[in-house]
C-alpha cells in the first residue's frame, strides 16, 4: 500500500520540475522519495525472473539489478561533478544496510519472540566477505596517505592505477563467490537456504514478458528520477542546512536501499533471519565488491574518473564499524532485540558524525 502511493510521487516530481518549476528542495524530496517503489518494483521483478531463469541466472541478475536504483542514482550525481557524494553513498549503503537495515530487522522480527535463529555456514562466508570489503576499500586510502606522507604531493595517477587494480580485483572475488555459492557448492547453499525459509514460495509467479518489462520500465523511470536529484542536490543541501557529503551518506544511502529494508522487515516477522542475512549484509558486501568498484571503471569511461580513496578518515570509521559490528552480531548464529538496538546505536552515532561533519 505504501508503494502504491508513493508511486504517485513519479508524475507528481515530473510536474514538480519541469510545468511548476518548484523549489530545488521540493523537487528533490519528491524525486528520492519517488525512487524507493521503483526500486521496490525492480526487485520484484528480478525475483519473477530469477524464479523462471534457475539459480544461476537468477545469481547473476541479482548482481546485475539487486542495487540498480543506487548505481543508477550514483551515476547521475557522479555526471553532475560530485564523486565526494558517491563515495559517501556507497559509505551510507554499507553502514545503512548491516547496521539500519538489519538492526530494524532483528528488533521487528524479535518482537514477541525470545531470540532467532539462522545457519552459520552462509553467514560465515558473508563475514569474511565483509573483512575483505573493508581491506579493499582501506587500502586506496592508507596508500594514498602513506605517499603524501613520503613527499608525493599529488599522488593521483598512483591513486588511479591502484583504484582500478583494486576494483577489478574486487569485482574478481565477488564473481567468485557467485560460482562457489550458485556452482560448485551450489547443494550445500540450497540446502541451507531451504533450512532458512529462503525460497520465494508464496508469492504469485508473473509471466516472463511482464517482469522484463517491468525491470525496464522501472530502471528507465529511475534514471529521470536520478537526474532530478542530481541537479537539485547542491540547492537542497543548501536549503536544509547541511552539507552534500550528508545527504549522500545518508537520506540517498537510505532512499537507494529502502526497499530491501522493508522486505528484510518482513522476512524478519516471518522468523526467517538467514534470507534477511543474505538481504542486508549480503547487499552490504554487493555494494562493496561489485556496485563501488563498477562505479570506479565506469567513471573513467564517463570521463568523471572517481577513485577509491575515501579522504575522509570517517568513512573509513564507518565501513570498519559496520564490518566488525556485524560479524560479532553473526558469529553465534542467533539474534536478539538488544542486539538490534546495538546496531540502530552504532549506526545513530556515525550518522551524527556525518552530519556534524565540517564541509
Amino acid at each position: 500500500m505504501l508503494f502504491s502511493v508513493l508511486l504517485l510521487l513519479v508524475p507528481a516530481s515530473l510536474v514538480l520540475a519541469y510545468a511548476v518549476h518548484a523549489p530545488p528542495l521540493v523537487v528533490f524530496v519528491a524525486a528520492v522519495l519517488a525512487i524507493v517503489p521503483l526500486a521496490g518494483w525492480i526487485r520484484r521483478a528480478t525475483e519473477q525472473i530469477a524464479r523462471t531463469a534457475g539459480p544461476a541466472i537468477g545469481g547473476l541478475l541479482n548482481v546485475t539489478f539487486g542495487n540498480a536504483a543506487e548505481f543508477v542514482l550514483a551515476l547521475f550525481v557522479l555526471q553532475s561533478g560530485h564523486p565526494d557524494v558517491v563515495k559517501a553513498q556507497i559509505t551510507g549503503s554499507i553502514t545503512g544496510n548491516a547496521l539500519l537495515g538489519l538492526g530494524i530487522a532483528v528488533i521487528a522480527g524479535s518482537w514477541g519472540r525470545e531470540r532467532q535463529t539462522f545457519t552459520r555456514e552462509r553467514a560465515s562466508l558473508l563475514s569474511s566477505l565483509l573483512i575483505l570489503a573493508v581491506i579493499g576499500l582501506l587500502v586506496p586510502a592508507l596508500f594514498d596517505l602513506t605517499e603524501r606522507g613520503y613527499g608525493h604531493a599529488q599522488p593521483v595517477g598512483p591513486d588511479e592505477r591502484l583504484s582500478i587494480g583494486a576494483s577489478i580485483v574486487l569485482i574478481s572475488v565477488y564473481a567468485a563467490n557467485l560460482v562457489y555459492t550458485l556452482v560448485t557448492h551450489r547443494d550445500v547453499f540450497s540446502f541451507r537456504q531451504d533450512a532458512d525459509g529462503d525460497d520465494a514460495t508464496g508469492r504469485d509467479s508473473w509471466p516472463l514478458w511482464r517482469a522484463i518489462a517491468v525491470l525496464v520500465a522501472a530502471t528507465a523511470v529511475i534514471a529521470f528520477e536520478a537526474e532530478l536529484v542530481s541537479e537539485a542536490l547542491e540547492a537542497a543541501a543548501g536549503s536544509l542546512g547541511v552539507t552534500t557529503f550528508f545527504l549522500g551518506m545518508v537520506p540517498l544511502a537510505i532512499i537507494g536501499n529502502a526497499s530491501e529494508y522493508f522486505a528484510a522487515v518482513s522476512f524478519a516477522r516471518q522468523d526467517r533471519m538467514g534470507l534477511v542475512m543474505s538481504i542486508t549484509v549480503g547487499s552490504t558486501i554487493q555494494v562493496a565488491l561489485f556496485t563501488a568498484p563498477l562505479l570506479v571503471l565506469v567513471s573513467y569511461a564517463m570521463g568523471r574518473p572517481m577513485n577509491l580513496v575515501f579522504h575522509n578518515p570517517l568513512e573509513l570509521v564507518a565501513v570498519a564499524a559496520s564490518a566488525f559490528t556485524v560479524n560479532a552480531i553473526a558469529q553465534d548464529g542467533e539474534t536478539t532485540w538488544f542486539e538490534g538496538v546495538l546496531l540502530l546505536g552504532v549506526y545513530v552515532i556515525l550518522a551524527l558524525a556525518f552530519l556534524f561533519v565540517t564541509p
